[in-house]
Order: structure tokens, then sequence, then C-alpha cells
């Protein structure tokens, strides 16, 4: 965890009590500042209420970006937080927003607790405690979509009034796409140049195959909203379940790009006594996610819905690849991002069998496999 300066979280602080205080109409003190935490780019604190003029909880969140974040960005995660906040309580993905300034680049949020990080869920020894987190995961991907199916125009809306209210004329952001659309589609484009390097040759179905499935982010007949990176280290499990975290790059898209990115990010955190049992803990994470879904969306089959969701896991994985192998740390806060060789070869195996499981196209499940081993002699010979 980097250390933070007392004067910047003075800084930081100082800045929350003024929001709030508009907010309350009269003065807001916060003290006893923890560091949570941040992404490099920002400061994340935990603070006391001492003061609680409007009924605040004892203590709440604040959430600070450095002069180096786009404003555009600050606005998207102040207008996703709004948006979030805005849904019926048990659809709520995550923490509600209390006041944010975008000029002051500061966001005060509800302090969900300690509670249990899923990544310590997925390192249990227990089985069935992995599998209950799992499905945990799944249930709250799906709360979270089925309310927000269809809300896509509500969301563009506020994105603007969110910038017009808080000073941000002229800044320019739309509901879909976001950061890591960017660089799925960079690594599209860098396929060849990729397979290059590995000295691979890969029928071309495959590039086809990630190109269509980048159409997710701007396409697609399952759009909802999403906070992006729900991989398990941005989620909390406290007593009213799972909780995701960080907004910064809050979107409207395809609801199986999530599923394929849950799928994708947590084997990676089981422990050796649980891992044998990835593939059924996968289908309890898919089992839960569809139980929540599935009113809305009854016409697609089922073997449409799992090939739709393999084409997305086939995409995050060739994503965390590409930043693996050009050294990119682009991504470095995201879940997907790696910087173990070993992490990367394992969700080329694990693509493969979910192929298999799915009845995916033979030529992309033997391209998995050919990857795998591929990247097995660049990295180790």
């Amino acid at each position: 965890m980097t250390v933070i300066a007392d004067d910047q979280i003075a800084s930081v602080l100082g800045a929350a009590e003024a929001v709030l205080a508009k907010r309350a109409g009269t003065m807001v003190r916060l003290d006893d500042p923890e560091d949570l935490g941040g992404t490099g780019r920002s400061t994340v604190l935990r603070a006391r209420v001492l003061d609680n003029p409007v009924s605040l909880d004892r203590t709440v969140v604040v959430k600070a970006f450095d002069e180096q974040t786009p404003a555009s960005q600050v606005l998207r995660e102040i207008a996703s937080y709004r948006y979030a906040t805005a849904l019926p309580t048990n659809s709520r993905p995550g923490p509600q927003l209390l006041a944010s300034e975008l000029a002051a680049r500061v966001l005060v949020l509800t302090d969900l607790g300690h509670g249990r990080s899923m990544v310590e869920v997925l390192g249990s020894t227990d089985e069935d405690e992995v599998g209950r987190g799992v499905s945990a995961w799944g249930q709250a991907l799906g709360r979270m979509h089925a309310a927000t199916l269809g809300g896509e125009d509500d969301f563009a809306t506020l994105m603007r009034i969110s910038g017009r209210d808080r000073g941000g004329k002229g800044i320019r952001v739309t509901a879909t796409g976001g950061g890591i659309a960017a660089e799925a589609s960079a690594s599209v484009a860098a396929h060849e140049e990729i397979l290059a390097k590995l000295d691979l040759t890969l029928p071309s179905g495959s590039r086809e195959f990630l190109a269509d499935a980048l159409n997710l982010f701007d396409g697609g007949d399952f759009r909802a909203f999403s906070p992006a990176d729900v991989g398990p280290e941005n989620i909390l499990i406290n007593g009213a379940g799972v909780q995701f975290m960080d907004y910064e790059w809050g979107v409207f898209r395809d609801a199986t790009l999530d599923v394929g990115y849950a799928l994708a990010t947590f084997p990676a955190r089981l422990s050796v006594e649980v891992l044998g049992a990835r593939q059924d803990l996968e289908r309890l994470l898919y089992d839960a996610w569809r139980g929540e879904v599935k009113p809305l969306w009854p016409s697609i089959s089922e073997q449409n819905l799992a090939r739709r969701i393999f084409k997305a896991r086939a995409l995050w994985v060739w994503l965390s690849t590409y930043w693996m192998i050009r050294g990119d740390q682009s991504g470095h806060d995201w879940a997907l991002h790696t910087t173990d060789a070993r992490v990367v070869l394992s969700r080329w195996a694990d693509l493969a069998d979910a192929g298999e499981t799915v009845g995916a196209i033979d030529e992309i499940v033997d391209a998995a496999d050919r990857m795998q081993e591929a990247l097995r002699l660049y990295w180790f010979g």
C-alpha cells in the first residue's frame, strides 16, 4: 500500500468536508483517516464523521483523484455511482454516493465496512466455502444486470447532467466503451504481431473470432450496467452480500463480458486444495448468474449463451496475454492484468477446456491449445 503524506491526507479530508458541507448546508468534520489504498492516481481513505448533521453513518469512504487523472474519468465514476445509487436497494452493486464534486475531483461514499475480500474467499481450502462465494458473485452480477437492463439512455443522460452540474462543460464521455474497450481493440489489432513473436501460425478464424467479440462492448443483445473491472480484487463480501467496488470505468455493455471476465480471473486465486474443482465452480457462478437474468432473456438457448460467454472469455484471455508479452502496464490496475506467466498459461488451458464443454468451433479450441504450448516455449524454453 502506498504511504500517503500527511499534507495529502489533510487536503483530501478538507475537500471531502467541503462537498459534504454543501450537501448538508452546515459544517461536517472528518477525522481518524485510514488509508485504504488507491490506484496510484487516486487516494482512498476511510474517515470517522465527527459532526453528523445529515444522519451520516459513523464512517465514510473518501476517494480523491490527482490532477493527472483525466476529468472524463472522474466524471464517469461520479455518474456511475449516481446511477447505481438510484437503483433499488437490493440491486445496488456497491457503495452509495453521498456527495461529489468534479472540480475538486473527490467522491464521498458509504462505508461498506471491513467484510471479507473475494480474494480471501477464493483462497480458502474449503471447497464448499469457495462455492458459496462464487455463487454469491454470480447472483450479484445477475441482479445488477437485471436491474439495469434497458437503462443505457438514462445512464447517458446522467453522464451529461453530471458533467454540466459539476463544472464539466466540454467533457465528452459516452455510456459505452471505456478504457478497457480501447485496450481490447488494440490487442486484437496486434494479433499478427503477437503471433510473430511466438513464431506461431493460427487459422484466420482466430482473429475474426476475437474481432467479433469486440462487438460486445458497443453492441449485443444483453446490454446492462457494469463497473467494468468485476474481478475478485474489486469484490468485498459483507452482511449485505457481494459488493463491487471501484467504478472508474462504469459502462453499459453486453452482460456476458462480465461473466467471461469473472470466469477468466477467479481460477488464479484458488488454493491448490480447491483448484481441482475449478470447472464445478465455474458452473456454480454461471448458474447463479443465469438464475437472476433468465426471466429477462428467456428466448436465447443455453448453448448460444454459453458460447457467447466463451467468446467474451477468449477476448479477456487474449488481452491479458497481450499485456504480458508487451510488458504493457496499461492494465496494471485491472484484476485481469498479471505478470505471472503461469497464470496466463492456465488461462489458455482453462479456455480450451471451456471451449470443449460449450461445443465451440474446433479450430478455436485448437488455437487455445496451440497458444498455450507456444507461450510455454516462449517463456520457459
